[in-house]
């Protein structure tokens, strides 16, 4: 199933029959953050009923207990940071988007802040500058080198974690970059005293909030998967919250 799509004057050739998913699946094995445990799935039992067909009910029935923001990829508007009450399904109200899939290797800060501290692993200005080619896209992805295959289970409390430096992103905001997609827990630093001033960059809150921009986190991006540009389809459940989970599907670009 092959279609053709036209953004900004120019034509972009894409087969839907070979999506590439990005996403972390929610699962009890699956990564964390925040210090939240473990998500569960379980089947709903009492005296009247038996969620599980393996336990001798007639149907598998289970409660979830995650947190979208702690579990797996997930997607998140300007409502994780806002005063007021904001709904992702509210505010993300398109789900097709050139994107730019680009990959980096963090540095380390040499010279302490207030808040960031030498040692600690970061995605710099210069080099989303340096990396960002296509002057078309809508979304960038970002897969940060090393591409270990622990991203897709491991614990991320307590790890001062790599972010990114919040002039970086006030820059994708320059650039009309809508929507950031990372393999990261956080585009900010695990500890940084509630500033989140990459998050605030971005989304230019409160002066001048990007109302429908998004960041997703907790994607994967396997190694076989080349730079370059793609078709992001974004896909969202309808949670009445400022997260939801997600599921990022690229399409090559013929």
């Amino acid at each position: 199933m092959k279609a053709t799509i036209e953004h900004k004057g120019e034509l972009y050739k894409v087969d839907l029959a070979k999506p590439i998913d990005i996403s972390i699946a929610l699962s009890p094995n699956g990564p964390r953050a925040w210090y939240v445990d473990q998500m569960k799935i379980e089947p709903v039992l009492s005296q009247a009923f038996i969620g599980s067909v393996v336990l001798g009910g007639s149907v598998n029935f289970n409660n979830i207990h995650f947190n979208p923001h702690g579990h797996g990829t997930h997607t998140e508007c300007y409502g994780h940071i806002a005063e007021e009450l904001v709904y992702l399904n509210r505010v993300m109200n398109q789900f097709f988007f050139i994107a730019e899939l680009i990959s980096v290797t963090p540095e380390r800060v040499r010279e302490e802040t207030e808040w960031r501290k030498k040692g600690d692993s970061i995605i710099t200005l210069k080099q989303l500058q340096s990396a960002l080619r296509s002057n078309d896209a809508e979304a960038i992805v970002i897969r940060t080198l090393p591409n270990s295959i622990d991203k897709l289970s491991k614990n991320y409390s307590a790890t001062n974690f790599t972010y990114i430096e919040d002039e970086a992103l006030q820059w994708l905001s320059e650039q009309n970059i809508l929507h950031l997609l990372v393999d990261l827990p956080s585009v900010d630093r695990e500890h940084d005293g509630g500033l989140l001033k990459a998050h605030h960059a971005f989304w230019n809150y409160p002066d001048n909030t990007r109302e429908h921009a998004t960041i997703t986190e907790f994607i994967f991006v396997d190694d076989e998967i080349a730079d370059g540009t793609y078709l992001l389809n974004l896909q969202v459940a309808p949670f009445e919250n400022d997260a939801s989970p997600s599921r990022p599907v690229l399409y090559e670009v013929l």
